[in-house]
């Protein structure tokens, strides 16, 4: 029982954090595209303060769910792939707002939600 709660707890973490790295990636591709074609509309996607915030909410959330799921399983797979993920993430907040930014980003995102996967695949027991 106490083993189940502590399963659900850590999943949580993964599903909010992978669903949290969907968002921002659409979130740069959307903004891109939209500042290709809307540059007025694209001015408040690109807006830093909603990226900053929702870079650093995705790292913590990354750390924290990944970190549980090593503590359990002890694979060290989803564990560098999301650390190479949250290193791209940092190094988007570190360059200049713009193409770069969002190609840290994008790359950093995925590579934390696939490690969110694979962390996941690995806590469940097969049956």
């Amino acid at each position: 029982m106490l083993l189940n709660r502590a399963n659900t707890r850590r999943d949580l973490f993964d599903r909010l954090a992978i669903g949290l790295s969907a968002i921002c990636f659409v979130h740069c591709a959307a903004s891109v595209i939209l500042v290709t074609m809307l540059a007025a509309a694209g001015g408040a996607l690109l807006h830093p303060a909603i990226h900053e915030v929702g870079l650093v909410l995705a790292m913590v959330l990354a750390i924290i769910g990944l970190g549980r799921g090593f503590m359990q399983h002890r694979r060290r797979g989803p564990m560098l792939l999301g650390t190479l993920g949250i290193a791209q993430m940092a190094a988007a907040l570190s360059v200049p707002h713009g193409l770069w930014e969002a190609g840290f980003t994008m790359a950093g995102v995925s590579c934390v939600a696939i490690a969110h996967l694979l962390n996941r695949r690995a806590a469940t027991p097969i049956a």
